[in-house]
């Protein structure tokens, strides 16, 4: 029986590009750097993972296929953050119904990513 989700992982033709990104910018916490594999840790049994493969060109040719979620503390002071540094935003923090902040956004390959602030 499957009972978790314990990792995603995004292939690219730029690792260098993609690190850059998800380290230098989002400051996802570094697990490990394999060179053509890297692997972020989030939360305690979860792995963020980006790597070169060679089925993969250019930007994502369907980027709402997947969609993984990032969750911040602070939404407002993030996509504050992120939009100052250049990241494309295609819907800025909005309140669900539910209570919760979503924001959505691409990564430098065109992967669509949200950021997401559960209520309080």
């Amino acid at each position: 029986m499957i009972n978790s989700v314990v990792g995603i992982t995004l292939w690219t033709d730029d690792l260098d590009r993609l690190y850059r990104f998800y380290n230098d910018l989002l400051r996802l916490p570094l697990h490990s750097n394999h060179g053509d594999f890297i692997s972020f840790q989030l939360g305690e049994n979860m792995r963020f993972n980006i790597g070169i493969h060679d089925g993969v060109s250019g930007t994502s040719g369907d980027p709402f296929r997947m969609m993984p979620h990032l969750g911040v503390e602070d939404i407002h002071g993030e996509h504050r953050r992120l939009a100052q540094a250049g990241v494309e935003f295609l819907r800025p923090p909005e309140q669900e119904h539910w209570g919760g902040w979503v924001a959505t956004f691409k990564d430098p390959d065109g992967n669509v990513l949200q950021m997401l602030q559960f209520p309080t």
